[in-house]
């Protein structure tokens, strides 16, 4: 069920992508992996992930320099484990791994990406 409090959150945080969000969604949007569609902060209650591609079971996490306090990693660990019970593979990319391997990165998402399609069977 949708809540509108976190769905109006999810449109603000669309608006305001923070630098390394942008510079991947400029890569993943208009299905440009592999043909498949890919949704920015997408709520997926009680959460809204980075980036997501449903048909697949795939989010994409960035993680920026707030992702390396104990309390965040516990908080990421707890959220992580809640979306796999969901059936989500959750994939984490640093901020600087974007900034300096952006085509690894890209590689690496799109080989990711034809593995799980071809497993679906898509």
């Amino acid at each position: 069920m949708r809540n509108p409090k976190t769905q109006e959150f999810a449109k603000e945080n669309r608006q305001n992508l923070t630098k390394a969000e942008a510079i991947i969604w400029k890569h993943i949007k208009g299905a440009n992996i592999e043909g498949v569609k890919f949704r920015r902060q997408h709520p997926i209650p009680p959460f809204i992930v980075d980036f997501a591609a449903i048909e697949i079971g795939l989010i994409i996490e960035i993680d920026g320099a707030t992702h390396i306090s104990e309390d965040e990693l516990k908080s990421d660990l707890s959220r992580e484990n809640y979306l796999k019970a969901k059936g989500f593979e959750i994939i984490r990319i640093k901020n600087l791994d974007i900034y300096n391997n952006l085509v690894g990165i890209l590689e690496f998402l799109g080989k990711r990406v034809w593995e799980l399609k071809t497993f679906k069977g898509l």
